[in-house]
């Protein structure tokens, strides 16, 4: 299969590069050029703005395309439109944010958020969700009856800048007392990049159109499951000391940035029904792995976590600090009713 991927040089489009490669596919990936790229010889790349220099991709023919980068339905418009006519298969990568509200189970069918002003371009965690359902639109306006919709969950693994799941495997194996929201039966839903790349180039090279929910694991995990299986995949001397959600929350503690995975009880988009994506193929590695392996990469990136940093364009604030998790830990240990740590902690 011949493949472009637009963007293509971190987490999920390397990703999908170095899957796609694995397969024998032939890989082009057109970027900016302003992040160091770690894709796998024999890719080729061509450079340029999606936004003004799509000519350069004239004269060329793909059998699917990735879009890993699409946020403003103008711009992602305007490149269907440009390879209509070059291309067999659209993968535009989505979000599960895509939805209006989702209930726990609800499916592709769910209603999607809208926005009042569509002109707007803007992506910030108010527009993100309506965004991402207009660009969806205008990919399958633009080449109708060829446009696979991937309303991805969190993503996860090797090469997560945004550093919301790599925080935990890094900070459980550093072990002693680990700040925790007590929300151990919260549900929890994310997906290796890994696994969502080689679906994405299974299904393209199927044919498969319309919106899929791409998430996992199979089975339901709860945020509790997963703090005990990380501790017990890195064999990690961790205490977790389990802290209310209104002590948090108090304390001005941001969900799902500044504590990465916890809902603070929005759980809908962290139970979206996978079963439409899971009847097409959709497979998972084991939790295990996965966190073994960003481990293994949080130890060896050259650069610490960015903090500041943005997360598809949205501002995030980072994940808790050494410094201020002490401080909370600090609180938490002076409240009335303090020290909740875990049962297999051995103290009360």
């Amino acid at each position: 299969m011949d493949a472009l991927i637009l963007g293509g040089t971190r987490f999920l489009g390397l990703a999908i590069a170095n899957a796609a490669a694995a397969r024998g596919d032939r890989v082009t990936v057109f970027h900016r050029g302003k992040t160091a790229a770690e894709l796998p010889p024999g890719v080729e790349q061509i450079l340029g703005d999606r936004e003004h220099d799509l000519a350069r991709l004239d004269g060329r023919r793909w059998d699917a395309v990735f879009d890993t980068c699409g946020f403003a339905p103008r711009i992602v418009r305007e490149s269907v439109s440009a390879l209509a006519g070059r291309i067999g298969h659209y993968t535009f990568v989505s979000t599960i944010s895509v939805y209006a509200s989702l209930a726990p189970g609800a499916d592709e069918s769910a209603p999607l958020a809208r926005l009042a002003d569509e002109s707007v371009e803007e992506v910030t965690g108010e527009t993100y969700g309506g965004l991402k359902a207009l660009c969806e639109r205008a990919a399958e306006d633009a080449l109708p009856g060829r446009v696979l919709n991937l309303r991805a969950g969190l993503l996860i693994g090797p090469h997560d800048y945004t550093d919301r799941f790599p925080y935990w495997p890094r900070r459980i194996a550093r072990g002693g007392d680990v700040l925790v929201p007590d929300a151990w039966s919260q549900p929890l839903q994310m997906i290796d990049a890994r696994d969502a790349a080689d679906w994405m180039l299974s299904a393209a090279e199927a044919g498969r159109t319309g919106p899929y929910n791409v998430s996992g694991p199979a089975q339901p995990l709860a945020l509790g499951d997963f703090f005990e299986r990380a501790r017990s995949a890195l064999n990690a001397e961790a205490q977790f000391v389990r802290v209310p959600n209104a002590f948090l929350l108090d304390r001005g503690v941001a969900p799902w940035t500044e504590m990465p995975l916890w809902t603070a009880g929005d759980q809908g988009f962290m139970a979206a029904s996978l079963a439409r994506s899971l009847a097409h193929g959709l497979r998972h590695r084991a939790l295990e792995t996965t966190i073994h392996d960003t481990l293994a990469w949080d130890r060896a990136r050259k650069e610490p976590p960015a903090r500041g940093a943005s997360t598809l364009s949205v501002p995030v604030e980072g994940s808790l600090t050494h410094e201020r998790e002490r401080e909370l830990l600090a609180a938490w240990s002076a409240a009335p009713g303090g020290l909740g740590r875990d049962a297999a902690s051995g103290r009360a």
